[in-house]
């Protein structure tokens, strides 16, 4: 009983704008604050922050879709399993993040509202400090290992939802964002609903190009990923700049 209770309290605190460029993996920093002290601080934001303040139950993305469509996207399921693992990457994801370890594993699966796609979003709490993060977003931009259909990560997929057949085969498109002003790595990785395999899953920043005739980009699901990695990211940075303000407010007084 007593682990029940723990799983229900901590299930209870887990936890755009110009899309192309995010799409295309411009650094993610914080609104304001980005000093040492808002990068250790932000650590303990999946403990502090409600679930639903870091994946809402709805998400809207004015503009977010193909040819400046507006998308609304719902929740569908959060992995009760904060533990960090690799299972959630594959293997050679998993190796390159390696490096800036592991504090958290927060994930949730989220439909369109036509039910006809799944996205799980990811937010990877790290361990290592500001240079361990900054070493990574270097070697991911000089590598280009967001382009790599080898390193992607995988699906949550929770049971009786439109995500059910969501697995490694289906997935579409995906963006992974190594952020340089707080302790995260952000993802998203999309699929379609009916559980149809892709042969070859395309970078979002790929699959939003206008007239790419590949099956992820033809059905917007550059769009699924990069719209909600937007929004969360956004949902990070301002729960951060928040924990931030209180900090020093209690510091003050």
């Amino acid at each position: 009983m007593a682990a029940a209770v723990c799983l229900v309290l901590g299930l209870g605190l887990l936890g755009g704008s110009v899309l192309g460029s995010r799409l295309a993996g411009a650094p993610v920093t914080t609104v304001s604050a980005t000093g040492p002290r808002t990068y250790e601080l932000a650590r303990t934001l999946w403990a502090e922050t409600p679930v639903d303040e870091i994946f809402p139950r709805t998400l809207n993305g004015p503009d977010a879709g193909p040819g400046g469509a507006d998308r609304r996207w719902t929740r569908i399921g959060v992995d009760p399993r904060t533990r960090c693992s690799d299972a959630a990457f594959d293997p050679l994801l998993a190796r390159a993040l390696a490096p800036v370890g592991c504090v958290r594993l927060l994930r949730a699966t989220y439909t369109d509202a036509t039910a006809t796609s799944v996205t799980t979003v990811g937010v990877l709490v790290v361990e290592g400090d500001r240079a361990a993060v900054r070493a990574l977003r270097k070697r991911w931009t000089d590598e280009r290992l967001g382009e790599r259909a080898d390193m992607l990560p995988r699906p949550y997929a929770p049971a009786e939802t439109p995500a059910a057949g969501f697995g490694d085969r289906q997935r579409a498109s995906w963006t992974v964002r190594v952020h340089t002003g707080l302790p995260f790595v952000t993802y998203a990785v999309s699929g379609f609903a009916d559980g149809r395999s892709v042969e070859r899953p395309q970078p979002a920043a790929e699959a939003v190009v206008p007239g790419d005739t590949a099956a992820p980009a033809q059905a917007g699901m550059g769009h699924e990923a990069g719209g909600l990695a937007e929004l969360v990211d956004n949902r990070l940075r301002e729960a951060a700049d928040a924990q931030a303000r209180r900090a020093a407010g209690e510091e003050q007084r």
